[in-house]
C-alpha cells in the first residue's frame, strides 16, 4: 500500500486562477505548472502536507498533449478534467488525497470521497 499522501491538481483551473497570459498559450501555462510542482514531492507545502508527496497533474483540452517530469505525474483526461480527478480519488481510498482546485462542484464531488480541498493560492503561496 503507498503510504505518501497523493496531491492533485486541477491543471486547468489552477492554470486559470492566475491572469498571467495563460489563454494564449494552454499547453504551454500546464507546462510551467508542472515544473513548478517538480520539488513539491520532495519538499511538500509545508505545514500542511509534509513530504514526501506523489504529485499528480490531471490536464485536459489544449494541455492534454503536457508529459510528465521528474516529480510530476501528468494525467491527460479522456473527457472531463472533473472526473478524472473524482476517479483518482476514488482509487485511493486509504490513503491521504488533497486535491487543488477552486471548483465548487470538484470540491463536493471530491470531500464526498474524504479528500481534502485546498485552493490555487494555497499551492502558489
Amino acid at each position: 500500500m503507498e503510504s505518501r499522501p497523493l496531491l492533485i491538481v486541477d491543471g486547468a483551473n489552477v492554470v486559470g486562477s492566475r491572469p498571467d497570459g495563460w489563454w494564449r498559450d494552454r499547453a504551454g501555462a500546464a507546462v510551467r505548472l508542472r515544473d513548478a510542482l517538480a520539488p513539491v514531492g520532495e519538499a511538500g507545502v509545508p505545514p500542511e502536507l509534509p513530504p514526501p508527496v506523489q504529485v499528480v497533474l490531471v490536464v485536459e483540452g489544449a494541455a492534454r498533449h503536457v508529459a510528465p517530469a521528474p516529480g510530476v505525474e501528468v494525467v491527460s483526461a479522456p473527457g472531463s478534467g472533473d472526473d478524472t480527478m473524482v476517479e483518482l480519488v476514488a482509487a485511493a481510498p486509504d490513503r491521504r488525497r488533497m486535491v487543488v482546485t477552486a471548483d465548487r462542484e470538484l470540491r463536493e464531488r471530491v470531500t464526498a470521497l474524504g479528500a481534502e480541498v485546498r485552493g490555487p493560492r494555497w499551492l502558489v503561496r
